[in-house]
């Protein structure tokens, strides 16, 4: 599939973007680049390649739904510029 420049310039309206005239060639050629990969993306054969997305049936492991603090205050605060105590301390503002 290629592009021309018409169909270049239809479908930057519809993206609502302003495209100028010495653009669309540039425009044109990216766009017929992707397109290529695309061809060839689907010209590969992935017969018995089961897909991946989704996960399928796999069965993701749970973990106890506990409310912690996460006991990792010092690591936390340890880059802090300021603090107070276990908390981070930020300067007033005030208008």
């Amino acid at each position: 599939m290629s592009l021309d420049a018409a169909t270049i310039r239809r479908v930057a309206n519809l993206a609502r973007l302003r495209v100028e005239d010495d653009e669309v060639p540039r425009l044109q050629a990216e766009l017929n680049g992707i397109l290529g990969w695309i061809e060839q993306l689907q010209a590969v054969d992935t017969t018995g390649v089961e897909a991946m997305s989704g996960g399928g049936d796999a069965i993701l492991p749970l973990r106890p739904d506990v409310v912690t603090d996460g006991g990792q205050a010092e690591a936390v605060l340890a880059n802090a510029p300021d603090r107070a105590g276990v908390f981070f301390a930020v300067p007033k503002v005030v208008e």
